[in-house]
């Protein structure tokens, strides 16, 4: 197997704990990259001196580093080799794995990683189309041949930009979960909470039209594929990058992207924070705060372009 060796690497307890991570699931790739981080750790606690075995190296120190260890490992991360704060999170992930094993396998009394603060990752704001921008995605289709087709994807596309619901959500959807009299429909979100969400008439019709050409199938699935199954994550994805391309749509997007763009434009013509969490089915305001943001940007694109004084001084 490719990689073989850095999944399991030659330090017999390094070796013990990617056995126990593997088995949990994890992919070879992920191992390796995991034990990778821990053999940099041991590498700084031997101060790049590791113990060579005929199996290759090996470093015992890891079983006996302190919290102190570990913070001046992170903090040398950050400033002296230029760690982002995200790489460097990820390797104290690894840290965390490792010694929550030792402990649990009683090879120690200890956490050296608990409540070690990680350091912050700046969440990037949201990408989010202008409102012209997504109209000409809904105004366009992918020119399937077959007529239900082209209506099921018109239909997909209003709902989520329409519902600010996510791929997963949206192929989750059975027949019997929406509501097209009272315009509201049932998604399992997160966690597998369910929770109820509202959408636009534009959208209600052209479920309604849908609905009217959508095929005879076993399967309860409101969206079907070509061949009458649900659909998959994939399939969303695939859907919404045709009719990107065919709208001519520049920007870089997704459909997560039509979600935020939900977001931002209910804020902007008036809609609540609170409304909008529970639309989008957040846990914590803070996680809707961040389109107070991303509307902010665009408010202040819009005046750039807008205020008539600068305009004035560049003539």
């Amino acid at each position: 197997m490719p990689r073989a060796k850095s999944v399991f690497p030659a330090d017999p307890l390094l070796s013990e704990w990617a056995g126990m991570y593997q088995a949990k699931s994890r992919s070879p790739l992920s191992v390796a990259a995991y034990a990778g981080d821990l053999e940099v750790f041991g590498a700084y606690l031997a101060k790049a001196s590791p113990k060579i075995s005929p199996h290759g190296k090996q470093w015992p120190q890891l079983a006996s580093a302190t919290r102190s260890d570990v913070i001046r490992f992170l903090q040398e991360l950050l400033t002296v080799r230029g760690y982002s704060p995200r790489a460097a999170r990820r390797k104290m992930s690894a840290l965390r794995s490792f010694y929550k094993f030792l402990r649990k396998e009683g090879k120690r009394k200890d956490d050296p990683t608990y409540d070690i603060d990680l350091p912050k990752v700046q969440r990037p704001l949201p990408r989010v189309l202008k409102e012209p921008e997504v109209s000409r995605l809904l105004r366009s289709n992918a020119g399937w041949k077959t007529p239900w087709l082209r209506t099921r994807d018109q239909a997909i596309m209003e709902l989520l930009y329409g519902a600010g619901i996510r791929r997963a959500e949206l192929i989750g959807i059975n027949i019997q979960d929406i509501d097209l009299a009272t315009r509201t429909l049932r998604v399992t979100g997160k966690g597998s909470k369910a929770r109820l969400v509202v959408f636009n008439r534009t959208t209600a019709d052209a479920i309604r039209k849908y609905m009217n050409v959508r095929p005879r199938s076993s399967d309860d699935a409101l969206f079907l594929s070509h061949t009458k199954r649900r659909l998959s994550t994939r399939h969303i994805w695939e859907i919404f990058n045709r009719i990107r391309k065919v709208s001519g749509v520049a920007a870089l997007a997704s459909p997560h992207t039509l979600r935020h763009s939900f977001a931002t434009h209910l804020l902007e013509h008036g809609a609540d924070l609170v409304t909008i969490k529970e639309l989008l089915g957040h846990e914590s305001l803070e996680t809707t705060r961040i389109y107070t943001n991303v509307s902010f940007q665009h408010k202040r694109r819009v005046y750039d372009q807008a205020h008539p004084r600068d305009k004035q001084r560049e003539r």
